[in-house]
C-alpha cells in the first residue's frame, strides 16, 4: 500500500499544474451573461472558516481560491489552485507547495505565502474568539512555514493518508493576512479574495450579487459577467423559480417529485443529475441532560425508528432514502448489512425492535415515556420532514417530543452552545468521504461532536486509523469505531441522502460533484445562447 500511495501522490503532483480546461471543438465558450441561482437562505456570516453551511460555501466559493482543490471536471483528482505544483518527502512528513506568481487580491495587493500561512494557521490554531469547526480534521499538521514569498511548507506529525484531500476541502479559502491582522473577525462581514468574482451587493433576505473580476489571475477567465443568488427559503418556490426561468440552477438539491415536475414541464431545456451525496441526517444527543446520559434510553430512541419504512416514506419527498451506518453504504468503509443489523434499530424486524425499546425504557425508569424537545433547522428539505417522522416514531414508546424550529443562524449557534436536548444533525463529506473527515465528529474532542460524549475506545480507534497507511487494515479499524459508537448509540443515524440537482441546459462546462459544497467556483462555466 505504501508503494501505491507513492504512485498516487506522484500522479497527483503531475496533475497539480493548473490549466484551462479543454473545450469541445464544436462549441466554444461564450462570454457574458449572468448566472441566476436559487439559494435556500442567508449565510450566518461571510466567514467560511468559521461557518458550516452551504449557504456560505455556495455563494462565496467564486470569491476565493484555495491552495489545492478537487478537479471540477475530473473528481476526485486533486489539482493545484493557488499552488502550481508540490512535492512530498519520502517519509510523507513534509509537503512543499509552490505558488503561482502574479496572483492579486481584489484590493490589488499581491498574494504571497504569508497569506496562505496566515489562513491555514487560523484554520489549524484559531486565535481566541475565532471558531474553526473543522480544525480536528487537521491534527496531522505540525507546522506551516513560508520560507519565501512563493513557497509554503506543511510539516506533519505523522504520515496521513487523508492529508491532500483534507487540504482540498472547499471551505479552506485563502484570506489576506493584512485584514486578519487588523481584525480576526474581519471576514465575517467583508470579502477580499483572489477569486474570479467579487461581491457587488448583498441584500439580506433577498439576493447576493457577484460581478466578474476583470483582473483574475487565470488568464481568460471567468466567462460569466456575474452571478446572482436569490434567497428563496421555500423549497417549492425554488423549484418554481427554475420552472419559470427566473433562475438557472439550484445547487443544493430538490425533492425528486419537484425535479420530475420540472422535467415534465421543461423537457430537454433542463438537466437533472443525481450525484452520490456523502451526507447523513441523524440526531445529536446532549448526554449531559437526563435521561440521555442513560445508554438504555439512547438505544430505545434508535430502536423506535423503522429506518426501512422511513426510507420508503421520506425518499420520494426528501431524497433521504438509504439506510446505513456512520460511513456511506457504498464506500469501502461501510459496515455490511449483516454487521449493521446487529446494532440497535437496524434489524428489519421492527416489531421485535419496538418490544426491546419498551423494555429498555422500563428498565431505565421510564415505562410511560417522557417529554423532550427536538431542535431542528427551519429548512424543509430534508430537516423538517425528517423531524416529523422521528417525533411520530418516538410516540410509539411514550416519548413526546416538541418540534422546535430555528432559523439557520440560530440553529448553528444552538449546536455550538449545546442548548438542546435532541438535535436534527446532518454530517458528511465535502471531499471524498475519508474517515478522517467523517468520523472526527465521533471523537471526544471533535469540533462537531455537539453532544460532547466521551468514548475513549472510539478515540483510540480513530487515532490508529488516521495513521494507518495500509487500506485494508484501516478499513477494519474504521468498522470497529462505528460499532463502538453505534453499540452505545452516542449518535442516532437517520438516513443517507441522494442529491437531486436541476439546472438549465444552457449551463455549459459544469459537472455536479457528490457534495453540494463542491465545484462552486464557476470560473470556467458559461451560458449558451437561448
Amino acid at each position: 500500500m505504501l508503494k501505491l500511495g507513492m504512485a498516487l501522490l506522484s500522479f497527483v503532483m503531475l496533475i497539480g499544474l493548473w490549466a484551462a480546461p479543454a473545450t469541445p471543438a464544436e462549441e466554444q465558450p461564450r462570454r457574458g451573461g449572468i448566472l441566476q441561482v436559487a439559494l435556500a437562505g442567508d449565510p450566518p456570516s461571510l466567514d467560511m472558516h468559521q461557518e458550516q453551511t452551504f449557504m456560505v460555501a455556495i455563494p462565496l466559493g467564486p470569491v476565493y481560491n484555495n491552495l489545492i482543490m478537487f478537479d471540477p471536471h475530473n473528481y476526485p483528482q486533486i489539482v493545484g489552485d493557488l499552488a502550481k505544483s508540490w512535492t512530498v518527502s519520502d517519509d510523507y512528513l513534509t509537503y512543499t507547495f509552490t505558488l503561482h506568481d502574479g496572483v492579486k487580491f481584489h484590493d490589488g495587493s499581491e498574494l504571497t505565502s504569508a497569506d496562505v500561512k496566515a489562513s491555514w494557521d487560523r484554520i489549524v490554531s484559531p486565535p481566541e474568539g475565532v471558531i474553526s469547526p473543522r480544525r480536528t480534521n487537521y491534527q496531522m499538521i505540525k507546522s506551516i512555514e513560508a520560507p519565501d514569498r512563493h513557497t509554503v511548507v506543511f510539516r506533519l506529525h505523522y504520515p496521513s493518508p487523508s492529508f491532500l484531500s483534507s487540504v482540498a476541502h472547499p471551505a479552506n479559502f485563502i484570506f489576506a493576512k493584512k485584514y486578519l491582522d487588523q481584525d480576526p473577525q474581519y471576514y465575517k462581514a467583508h470579502t477580499v479574495g483572489t477569486g474570479p468574482f467579487k461581491l457587488k451587493n448583498y441584500v439580506r433576505g433577498s439576493l447576493i450579487e457577484l460581478e466578474r473580476n476583470p483582473d483574475y489571475w487565470k488568464e481568460g477567465l471567468p466567462y460569466l459577467d456575474g452571478i446572482k443568488y436569490f434567497i428563496i427559503k421555500d423549497t417549492s418556490a425554488r423549484a418554481k423559480a427554475i420552472r419559470s426561468g427566473r433562475v438557472d440552477v439550484e445547487f443544493r438539491g430538490l425533492p425528486p417529485t419537484e425535479a420530475e415536475a420540472i422535467v415534465k414541464q421543461l423537457g430537454d431545456k433542463v438537466t437533472v443529475a443525481y450525484p452520490k451525496a456523502i451526507s447523513n441526517w441523524g440526531v445529536a444527543i446532549n448526554v449531559d441532560k437526563k435521561p440521555f446520559d442513560d445508554e438504555r434510553v439512547r438505544k430505545a430512541l434508535s430502536l423506535a425508528i423503522d429506518r426501512y419504512d422511513m426510507a420508503k416514506t421520506l425518499g420520494p419527498l426528501t431524497s433521504l432514502e438509504t439506510v446505513g451506518g456512520l460511513m456511506h453504504p457504498d464506500s469501502q468503509w461501510a459496515l455490511s448489512s449483516e454487521e449493521l443489523q446487529q446494532l440497535p434499530g437496524f434489524s428489519k424486524d421492527h416489531a421485535v425492535n419496538l418490544r426491546e425499546a419498551k423494555r429498555l425504557m422500563a428498565d431505565a425508569g421510564y415505562p410511560n415515556g417522557f417529554k423532550t424537545v427536538l431542535t431542528n433547522r427551519n429548512v424543509k428539505l430534508p430537516y423538517i420532514d425528517l423531524g416529523v417522522y422521528l417525533i411520530s416514531a418516538w410516540k410509539k414508546i411514550g416519548v413526546e417530543a416538541e418540534h422546535k424550529l430555528e432559523e439557520s443562524a440560530t440553529w448553528s449557534q444552538t449546536r455550538v452552545s449545546r442548548d438542546f436536548e435532541l438535535l436534527v444533525d446532518p454530517y458528511g463529506s465535502a471531499t471524498v468521504g475519508d474517515p478522517d473527515e467523517m468520523l472526527d465528529k465521533f471523537t471526544s474532542n471533535g469540533q462537531e461532536n455537539w453532544g460532547r460524549f466521551k468514548e475513549p475506545m472510539a478515540d483510540a480507534l480513530y487515532e490508529r486509523q488516521s495513521r494507518e497507511m495500509n487500506e485494508q487494515q484501516r478499513i477494519q479499524l474504521v468498522k470497529e469505531q462505528q460499532k463502538v459508537i453505534l453499540g452505545k448509540m452516542w449518535w442516532i443515524p437517520g438516513l443517507w441522502w441522494t442529491r437531486v440537482e436541476v439546472r438549465s441546459a444552457r449551463m455549459r462546462n459544469y459537472e455536479p460533484q457528490p457534495s453540494h459544497w463542491m465545484n462552486r467556483r464557476l470560473e470556467d462555466v458559461w451560458l449558451a445562447e437561448k
